[in-house]
C-alpha cells in the first residue's frame, strides 16, 4: 500500500499526522529529560520560572473572565465571576483539589449561563 493509498483510506491521514507529531516531539522530550537530570527543582531559577508561569496563567484567566470572546461573551460578567469564585472556594474547601475546583467552576458557569444568559 502506497502512502497516497493510506491517506486516501480515511484513517491513514490521521495516522500519518500522529506519526509525524510523535517523531517531531518525542526526541525533544527525551533530550529535556536527559539534560535536566541533574537540575535542582528548588533552585532560584525554577522558583522564578514557576512564578512567571503562574502569573501568565492568572493573567490569561483574568482576561478570559473580563474580556471573553465567542459564546462566553453572552454570559453576564456576574455569572462568570461567580463561577470563578465558586471554583476557588471549592478548591480551597476540599483540600486544594484542582479537578474539583475546575469541575465545580465549570458546572457553575454552565448553570449560570443557562439561567441568566440573554
Amino acid at each position: 500500500m502506497s502512502p497516497q493509498d493510506l491517506v486516501a483510506s480515511g484513517w491513514g491521514g490521521y495516522l500519518l499526522i500522529l506519526a509525524a507529531g510523535v517523531a517531531m516531539t518525542e526526541p525533544w522530550r527525551w533530550a529535556g529529560v536527559w539534560l535536566s537530570r541533574d537540575l535542582d527543582i528548588d533552585s532560584a531559577i525554577f522558583r522564578w520560572v514557576r512564578a512567571v508561569s503562574t502569573a501568565l496563567v492568572a493573567g490569561l484567566v483574568t482576561r478570559l473572565l473580563v474580556f471573553p470572546t465567542g459564546q462566553l461573551e453572552g454570559v453576564p460578567l456576574g455569572v462568570r465571576l461567580g463561577a470563578f469564585a465558586i471554583g476557588i472556594v471549592v478548591f480551597l474547601a476540599l483540600g486544594r483539589r484542582l479537578a474539583l475546583g475546575v469541575i465545580s467552576g465549570a458546572a457553575s458557569l454552565l448553570l449560570g449561563a443557562e439561567l441568566f444568559s440573554s
